[in-house]
């Protein structure tokens, strides 16, 4: 128990440090299930002891969500209270931060109603656009993290007997975390600085397309004027760096929203606001998704894809070697924070402003002219495997790997 205390200690330091880089003076939000009460408690702390003026915890019980879902009334879904759009607005403007524990049970909205999920989310992502801004844009610090939940463990670990889930959750967040013997801020000094590196190599090839193919998948990729690789982490209005995904092994940009051609197929399930969807097929013309389907929670696709005309078109483009960490663990989370740095993947909705230059200065007019894609909604599903390659084309028309067998080929 010693043990664990000691590493649940270092992991509550890395996010405080690593993940939101609390400044002395800063405020700071964390939204935190309630069953990961000893770890937000630390993380609090933490915080204090890092120099934040005001830790505000917001407590999330997923089954007051599913009871919402089940027993209020239609008009409900399409209801979001104004004050909390203008409080996270105020927050961001005084430059707060905010860590967010993000572990949806893949099962808590089995059987509800996909129109009233869908239209929850829409009416939510309206109301905090603004706001979303702040985040998109890297103006604050913002991470997500991970943490176990009995309802993750036993979807995950599954295979295990019940007592020993947790447990095996917990090695494995502080595992894809490197959180061990050693000294966690320092072990993510230098993954960042490995990013970095081959974030600076991708951009200095400026390839101005990417062929994907794996089975079921050949698809073509424009990449916009302008767009620049990112990973690891970024800079905020302030010019603190932070690091928004935890864990995290991608360098990601943007595609050109018009310059999408073919089919792709998904590789590992993907967990949408508490409902799977699984082999995911998408067919795209000139950008936009013509044709779709799935294996399963093809209703809970649809509903996406209807959000608004950004969610039929790809806002990210991400690269994970099949040879990483996560992946090593051969098991699927069930989670897009963590299955997403176990594969390439792609992203329905919104593009990044940060991943083309002068991006953040930028309007949505300005955005969709340059080739960026603007959505309510940004949403990752994962396409990686062994059987991917890719092939990428230089400034000249030259074509050469990228990737070959799901890992870098250089």
């Amino acid at each position: 128990m010693e043990k664990f205390n000691q590493l649940l200690e270092k992991y509550a330091e890395l996010v405080v440090k690593v993940g939101v880089n609390i400044q002395p003076g800063q405020l700071l939000i964390v939204q935190a299930p309630i069953e990961t009460v000893d770890l937000t408690r630390l993380i609090v702390g933490k915080a204090y002891e890092a120099g934040a003026k005001l830790v505000q915890v917001e407590w999330i019980d997923e089954m007051i969500s599913r009871i919402r879902y089940e027993k209020a009334p239609e008009d409900s879904f399409s209801f979001y209270p104004k004050w909390e759009a203008d409080k996270m607005e105020q927050f961001a403007e005084a430059g707060g931060a905010l860590l967010h524990i993000k572990v949806p049970d893949p099962e808590l909205l089995r059987g509800v109603d996909s129109f009233k999920v869908s239209t929850a989310v829409k009416t939510a992502a309206i109301a905090r656009e603004k706001f979303s801004q702040y985040t998109r844009n890297n103006i604050i610090s913002w991470s997500l993290i991970k943490a176990p939940t009995r309802a993750w463990a036993d979807k995950v670990f599954a295979d295990l007997p019940e007592e020993q889930r947790i447990e095996a959750m917990w090695e494995a967040v502080f595992a894809m975390n490197r959180v061990g013997d050693g000294d966690p801020v320092q072990a993510w000094q230098e993954h960042i600085k490995q990013l970095k590196e081959r974030q600076e190599y991708m951009n200095k090839k400026r390839y101005r397309s990417l062929h994907y193919r794996a089975p079921g998948t050949d698809l073509r990729v424009k990449l916009p004027e302008g767009y620049q690789w990112l990973g690891g982490g970024d800079v905020n209005g302030a010019g603190t760096y932070f690091v928004a995904n935890m864990p995290t092994e991608e360098i990601y940009t943007m595609p050109h929203r018009l310059g999408v051609n073919g089919t792709v197929v998904s590789t590992l399930p993907l967990n949408l606001n508490g409902q799977l969807i699984e082999g995911i097929e998408l067919q795209f013309e000139n950008g936009k998704v013509t044709q779709f389907d799935a294996k399963s929670g093809r209703e809970h696709l649809a509903k996406l894809l209807e959000t608004d005309e950004g969610a039929t078109h790809l806002g990210e483009v991400a690269l994970v070697p099949h040879d990483s960490p996560i992946s090593r663990m051969n098991r699927v989370f069930y989670n897009t924070g963590v299955d997403e740095n176990a594969s390439c993947h792609f992203a329905l909705g919104s593009a990044y402003p940060v991943n083309i230059e002068g991006g953040t200065k930028l309007s949505k007019e300005q955005l969709l002219e340059r080739g960026a894609n603007v959505s309510l909604t940004h949403v990752d599903f994962m396409v990686g495997s062994t059987q991917l390659d890719i092939d990428g084309e230089l400034p000249d028309g030259t074509i050469e790997p990228v990737f070959r067998q799901g890992n870098w080929a250089n």
